[in-house]
């Protein structure tokens, strides 16, 4: 947010005098600034943009050629925001980047408090641990892991593995909450059987006796091939909403809330040819194309900004900017955003066409 320049030239000057007392005992004048501060409409920094995942790729390949994945800790290529630069974020709330695992590698154990996703781009074999139970990576397949669960990352394929991470960690750096720990040994120690957590709390039913952590999903994986069948057999029994077509929410299915307490995760599904109708809202949203091209249109001021995309791709649009969707082939798009800590806030709103 800008900060405003007074005009001394049109404050009098016993006014200056009293501003300039008040700010030796660190005050300074609400109504000098009001206007700034609570506006008729969310004003932000943060800009659309699209990256080609296809010109990244060969600069993110070539990292692991500089540094491996022990040293960096994790090597990851952030996607600044064009008008955040210095900022290591997407949006204001939200973190991106690619990280890149190689065969035979392992990424050490930490943990954290901003809490993370995971969303496979590229490869297979890749793993993350989340308290010792180890999840296997396929495209399309999302991956969470809460605040403060140890987490290690491995290859035990033979090609290269690259995931999407997204964090809240600009979010918990603004409210001050940030602790992070490494772990003693490169890899948390093995605990349950790979899937376990899937096994347990995936079917609509969980373990007597147990109670997990309400804030996020006990299930750390929800692999592509099952929500896009789950798409697939909707599309048999839904009307297309003219703003999203079908599009569903990641759920923790022991409450039916979040997936994650601070970001809401989402899979969409356009069918070939299909245009959205203009929506507006105060997520920040990040998709990740997964299937098909096409583009997305966001007005930005009195002007229309085109972002073609195709598969692997990552677009960006930041709150309150108005936007639609057409598909070119039939496409899904993975998006997670900021929604649910707006929920949560009573802060999220929406307004569909021009309304």
């Amino acid at each position: 947010m800008d900060t405003p320049v007074s005009n001394e030239a049109e404050i009098s000057t016993e006014r200056q005098e009293y501003y300039k007392r008040i700010r030796g005992h660190s005050c300074s004048p609400l109504w000098e600034h009001l206007e700034y501060l609570v506006t008729a409409e969310p004003v932000i920094t943060s800009v659309p943009h699209r990256w080609n995942y296809s010109e990244i790729r060969e600069d993110l390949l070539h990292s692991a050629n500089l540094i491996s994945a022990a040293e960096a800790e994790r090597r990851v290529l952030m996607l600044e925001n064009p008008a955040l630069e210095g900022n290591s974020s997407i949006t204001e709330s939200m973190f991106a980047g690619l990280q890149l695992i190689m065969p035979g590698e392992v990424a050490p154990a930490h943990r954290h408090s901003p809490a993370a996703l995971r969303f496979i781009i590229e490869g297979s074999g890749g793993y993350t641990s989340v308290n010792g139970e180890k999840t296997f990576m396929e495209p399309g397949d999302f991956i969470i892991t809460p605040s403060m669960t140890w987490h290690d990352h491995g290859n035990e394929g033979k090609d290269p593995v690259v995931w999407m991470d997204g964090l809240d960690l600009p979010l918990v750096r603004h409210i001050g909450a940030v602790f992070l720990e490494r772990y003693a040994d490169e890899q948390f120690p093995e605990g349950p059987p790979p899937g376990d957590s899937l096994n347990r709390y995936g079917s609509n039913m969980r373990p007597v006796g147990e109670m997990p952590d309400n804030l996020n999903s006990p299930i750390f994986s929800y692999p592509y091939a099952k929500s896009r069948e789950t798409l697939e057999n909707l599309r048999k029994s839904s009307e297309w909403d003219p703003y999203h077509g079908l599009k569903l929410e990641y759920i923790d299915p022991t409450t039916g809330g979040p997936a994650m307490a601070t970001i809401s995760t989402f899979l969409q599904l356009l069918p070939k040819g299909f245009k959205t109708e203009t929506w507006q809202t105060t997520e920040n949203t990040v998709y990740s194309v997964i299937e098909g091209t096409g583009r997305i249109i966001v007005n930005v001021g009195d002007e229309e900004q085109t972002f073609e995309w195709q598969k692997q791709d990552i677009i960006v649009v930041p709150c309150w900017y108005p936007h639609r969707i057409e598909a070119d082939d039939e496409a899904v798009l993975f998006s997670f955003s900021d929604k649910t800590v707006q929920t949560k806030l009573g802060l999220h709103r929406e307004r569909r066409g021009n309304a």
